[in-house]
């Protein structure tokens, strides 16, 4: 009896043909995830810090490896820049949507974050701001917008209560940038001193470009408040606290977050030493993984963190955990799982209300020893 030994051939094959559709099938699906920050103007090393954060959030899950509805996900960080300017932000906000990420980390500011928030609404598309404090932000109705700070409605008073009760102010004189987010909070402020019985002397605007304050830093000597208040960034903030002090100013000088961090003894020189600012949301050293993120951020970027590199990192984490529960890439899916977030990670527990907002906002108030950022307290909003 003659046997056919070709006739095993047509199983091989077809073995073959099976690892070859499986692998196909398992082949890697890439998702793009947008970053949006100013990486160009005044404010690019924040902007920078920013995208740094999420970058190193995306090139951990990549390396971990991440595996939704049975597919190998690669994630792609698909980074813009809005160049802290609203007309552009828009403009970038639209090209993420015909990119089709599946979520957006940022923007930075609120006058950026507000205006990109209706594209992303209309898209359904999840957008987590990491630092953009304006309450305006997610008080549109927007089921699309999430923020991972405390408000302004939250640092205003904390600013003042601080100046009230720590420093025995009596006096201030109040000027911001005019942007959503030197001017937001200014008001906040604004309505917390005088709720507080304090005198406001002046509100003052000037612009988030401008260079020489001498003209409204001398009228202001002339008022003598105890304190001075802006609202703005460190770009503009650290010139401000800088000829304050050539003036001879003896105010003590109160900012929000955008001015308050690493870069502003570089901007402001020894004036750093006559400020109090906040930051909205958990300091570094207060976090619970903080020295951990600190340590794997500066060994992948050799630098610092200026302020909120943790916020972007943990935004990244959050979508990927919605993703994970929703158990798909879809935007809707995720955009369905984000409500229900309870994460535990950098920053501790996050969890939102109806609104976007964070259950339990924090504000850290900082002073500036020798040019060194440190840490006065910690306020549970």
């Amino acid at each position: 009896m003659k046997f056919n030994m070709q006739r095993p051939l047509p199983i091989a094959a077809a073995t073959v043909l099976f690892a070859t559709m499986a692998n196909h099938a398992l082949a890697d699906q890439t998702v793009k995830i947008g970053h949006v920050a100013p990486l160009t103007g005044q404010i690019a090393h924040l902007g920078k810090d920013n995208e740094n954060g999420a970058r190193l959030a995306v090139e951990e899950i990549n390396k971990k490896g991440l595996v939704i509805g049975g597919q190998k996900i690669t994630l792609v960080l698909d980074t813009q820049d809005d160049a802290a300017d609203p007309r552009t932000a828009t403009q970038v906000a639209q090209n993420l949507v015909d990119d089709h990420v599946v979520a957006i980390v940022g923007h930075l500011n609120s006058g950026t974050s507000i205006p990109a928030s209706k594209i992303y609404s209309d898209a359904g598309i999840v957008q987590i701001s990491p630092s953009a404090t304006n309450p305006v932000l997610t008080q549109q109705g927007f089921k699309t917008t999430y923020r991972l700070v405390a408000t302004d409605a939250q640092q205003g008073p904390a600013l003042a209560n601080y100046a009230a009760k720590n420093l025995g102010v009596k006096s201030v004189a109040i000027v911001d940038d005019a942007t959503a987010y030197g001017q937001g909070l200014a008001n906040e402020f604004e309505k917390s001193v005088k709720a507080l019985g304090l005198t406001v002397v002046s509100h003052d605007a000037t612009n988030d470009k401008a260079v020489d304050f001498r003209a409204i830093l001398t009228k202001i000597k002339g008022e003598n408040p105890d304190a001075i208040m802006y609202g703005g960034m460190d770009a503009t903030g650290g010139p401000f606290a800088k000829q304050a002090k050539q003036l001879g100013l003896r105010a003590k000088m109160l900012a929000g977050d955008g001015l308050c961090t690493e870069n502003l003894t570089d901007l402001a020189g020894a004036a750093t030493d006559n400020v109090i600012c906040s930051q909205a949301g958990l300091a570094l050293e207060k976090m619970p993984a903080g020295k951990a993120f600190q340590q794997k951020y500066e060994a992948r970027f050799h630098q610092p963190i200026l302020i909120y590199a943790p916020f972007t990192y943990e935004a990244v984490y959050i979508i990927v955990d919605a993703m994970k529960r929703a158990d798909s890439t879809d935007p809707a899916k995720i955009l369905a799982k984000m409500p229900s977030t309870d994460y535990t990670g950098v920053l501790g527990e996050t969890t939102f209300d109806s609104k976007g907002d964070l259950k339990h906002g924090v504000i850290s108030l900082y002073n500036y020893k020798a040019g060194k950022k440190t840490l006065l307290d910690v306020v549970n909003m």
